[in-house]
């Protein structure tokens, strides 16, 4: 079974994917799961997972549409409404983001923060205590910390789950954040 998310392996969407299928006995569709495995398909964008269902390329997607902390992710609303595919169950994943970077730093260190827009509006209030960080959009959390980690980026840090810093052996320089 192939799965659209948007984000990189270790993105909070590959989880919530992950945890919704494998919790499913049966499809909406009254089909078996008779244990199939999940395939995630890594999209850059929401839109790219609402393209990936409709083009036929995925069998279903995983898109976020409420944050409690960001609100309601209106574009995603939208596109549901516009594409014409249909919502056939929701999970609900307690997110804790923390601050990522390269083992050896501290938080003094940081530059700069890479990370998805939501992950940095979520964690407003955090980096506030530390005007010297400048925090970049960037297009998922997990690639960013990936992205660091295979370049060796000093001076960076990315905001992801603890599960992301195993993945890319990168330390947590703050918890919940």
């Amino acid at each position: 079974m192939k799965v659209a998310i948007q984000g990189a392996h270790g993105s909070f969407h590959e989880l919530a994917g992950i945890k919704y299928f494998s919790s499913q006995k049966v499809l909406p569709f009254g089909e078996d799961l008779g244990g199939a495995s999940i395939q995630c398909i890594e999209c850059v964008t929401f839109k790219n997972v609402f393209d990936s269902v409709i083009n036929g390329e995925s069998d279903f997607g995983i898109t976020a549409i409420e944050n409690t902390v960001a609100g309601t992710i209106l574009p995603n609303y939208a596109m549901l409404r516009e594409s014409g595919v249909h919502i056939i169950g929701e999970i609900y994943l307690h997110i804790q983001q923390n601050l990522l970077a390269l083992k050896g730093q501290t938080i003094e260190d940081i530059k700069e923060v890479h990370s998805h827009p939501m992950a940095i509006l979520q964690c407003q209030n955090f980096f506030e205590q530390y005007p010297h960080i400048k925090l970049i959009e960037a297009d998922d959390t997990a690639s960013r910390a990936k992205w660091i980690s295979d370049n060796q980026l000093k001076g960076m840090g990315a905001i992801a789950g603890v599960h992301v810093a195993d993945m890319y052996n990168l330390k947590i320089l703050s918890e919940s954040i």
